[in-house]
């Protein structure tokens, strides 16, 4: 397994509002559908195992794409819409928050028994996982979340959160079963927080030589040497900045969702009627969807789709998300029908918006492109945690060069 990242995670405090978990969980809902069923069960489990995915798929759903609430707030999301089509999608989740975290071992058992796998190692594993972070890793991190995730097929992820008391930072946690060969050995895929400079971290091929001492006191044996971790870094400003996204790939969204009629996407008849604007967020829904690991470097980027609860790097478009919603919902509905053709569309515009990144020099202010969105927020229903966005004066929009 590999490390894959240390990010700063501000905490942030209160409730999420009810207007965004509501779409959170319908969205949620719609992006596991899709890849359940263009690329199976576990899939779906090694997405969620993959710390920059699962940021980009947090900020892509309206939360702030950079705090530590994108954990628990998506989490509680999915468990919400996933577990009671459990049966039918073969994916099960299990843990929380605070106590909702102790209860693991009891859901996995009842999950257990429904689906024939061995109960009492999926609680082993459970277990071992948040054993490890909060004691083989001191990194002053203390555990207050605990996510495992798994398929009938019995691979499963672990997401968990701790909490640092004295900077209030969080680092988040990914553990996946597919590479796993010890529990004490570099097992996790990622690791998400703020770096505090030089940690105790028992599990690091670096600490052989304590773990040797400790398991020669212990009369337990040792096992090889482990592999470092690569790191994901995420900055503690709030708002985006241009070091936050790759300007490339979303100036060449931009100018293909603004500047190119949508008449003139012919692989795309079946959106036709659809806006700019909501062609903007489809795109990057389909992105987080089909897109390559590679291009989820840069959580920020996925922010552009439906803005943020606290207005960064603009006010929530709840019409624009509703659509977004909508388009996808038809688009599975009629899937189960035998009918792809829209579903087939939304990835093709993936496909189009990547191919057009080739040839696109950016030459735009980012700065411009969030005024931009606020400005028109209210059109599209624009809302923050501080209420509605309100109607401004209007910019003239804004021209992006496609060279």
């Amino acid at each position: 397994m590999k490390r894959s990242g240390s990010a700063d995670l501000p905490l942030h405090y209160g409730q999420v509002p009810a207007w965004l978990y509501e779409r959170m969980s319908k969205l949620g809902l719609a992006v596991v559908e899709v890849i359940l069923s263009d690329y199976g069960k576990d899939e779906v489990i090694r997405r969620l195992s993959d710390p920059f995915w699962f940021q980009s798929f947090g900020a892509v759903m309206g939360m702030d794409w950079h705090s530590s609430g994108i954990t628990t707030s998506v989490m509680g999301a999915l468990k919400r819409a996933i577990n009671p089509n459990s049966k039918t999608f073969g994916i099960y989740i299990a843990g929380g928050k605070g106590k909702f975290s102790l209860e693991t071992p009891a859901e996995l058992m009842r999950i257990s028994e429904s689906t024939g796998l061995n109960g009492n190692q999926l609680v082993r594993a459970s277990k071992l996982s948040a054993k490890v972070d909060s004691t083989a890793i001191q990194d002053g991190y203390q555990l207050y979340t605990h996510n495992f995730i798994l398929n009938d097929g019995g691979r499963w992820a672990v997401i968990q959160q701790g909490m640092n008391t004295q900077d209030k930072t969080a680092r988040r946690y990914h553990w996946h079963s597919q590479n796993l060969k010890s529990f004490v050995e570099e097992p996790h895929t990622g690791i998400e927080g703020i770096n505090r400079g030089r940690i105790l971290n028992l599990t690091s091929d670096r600490a052989a030589d304590n773990r040797a001492g400790i398991m020669e006191i212990s009369r337990t044996p040792n096992d090889s040497m482990l592999h470092d971790f690569s790191r994901l870094i995420l900055p503690a400003h709030h708002d985006v900045r241009v070091s936050d996204v790759n300007m490339k790939r979303l100036g060449a969204l931009l100018h293909m969702t603004r500047e190119v009629p949508p008449e003139n996407f012919e692989e795309l008849l079946l959106l036709k009627g659809v806006g700019p604007r909501t062609l903007q967020s489809l795109a990057l829904v389909s992105e987080v969807i089909h897109g390559a690991p590679s291009r989820f470097k840069d959580p920020a980027r996925f922010s552009f789709a439906h803005g943020g609860k606290d207005g960064h790097p603009f006010p929530v478009p709840l019409d624009i998300y509703d659509e977004t919603v909508a388009i996808l919902q038809k688009g599975i509905e009629k899937s189960k029908l035998g009918t792809t053709d829209k579903l087939k569309s939304v990835e093709k515009l993936h496909h189009i918006i990547s191919r057009a990144e080739k040839d696109f020099t950016p030459s735009f202010d980012l700065n411009e492109v969030i005024e931009d969105e606020r400005s028109n927020s209210w059109k599209y229903g624009g809302k923050t945690v501080f209420g509605d966005a309100k109607k401004s004066v209007d910019r003239g929009g804004i021209q992006l060069s496609l060279f």
